[in-house]
């Protein structure tokens, strides 16, 4: 029994991977996206104990979220986004480092949303939240290049 189990678990974590993979190698549409963040909304719901669909879930809302920060459902991948990341801070063994860079992100995904409204409002979130995760784990790619694409977009925004 434990076997199938474990089987199952691995052929679910490959299964994720080999999306996150097909995202990042193309520009995926928003359709396809989202039907992506179903995906996982359902392997979550089928681990509900468990932090890493919860993670790939509030990850891929995220990217939703700003790569279509206007589109009608943005709002309510935000809102679930938001929840997981709720979720995943009350479990036993959710990585610090991991849900600052999440909730980093979704403050940084906000600003996107509407910079001069929410540029003031979350800028120092998003620098503390990035700045934290790197303290509590160094070797935190995503959070190092979340921060760094923050700080590029800042840039560029103050030289316009």
């Amino acid at each position: 029994m434990t076997s199938q189990i474990s089987k199952q678990l691995a052929a679910i974590i490959v299964f994720v991977f080999i999306q996150v993979i097909n995202i990042q190698a193309q520009q995926p549409s928003a359709d396809d996206m989202l039907n992506h963040v179903a995906r996982l909304k359902r392997i979550e719901a089928m681990q509900p104990d468990s932090i890493g669909p919860k993670y790939q879930l509030a990850l891929q809302s995220l990217n939703f979220a700003v790569m279509y920060p206007h589109a009608p459902q943005t709002e309510n991948v935000l809102a679930q986004a938001e929840q997981t990341i709720g979720q995943m801070a009350k479990m036993k063994g959710a990585d610090q480092s991991d849900l600052c860079t999440l909730n980093g992100f979704l403050y940084m995904v906000r600003i996107v949303q509407n910079p001069a409204q929410n540029g003031q409002r979350y800028y120092i979130d998003v620098m503390q939240a990035f700045e934290k995760a790197l303290k509590l784990n160094p070797d935190n790619d995503l959070a190092r290049q979340l921060q760094q694409k923050f700080l590029e977009g800042m840039k560029q925004a103050t030289e316009r």
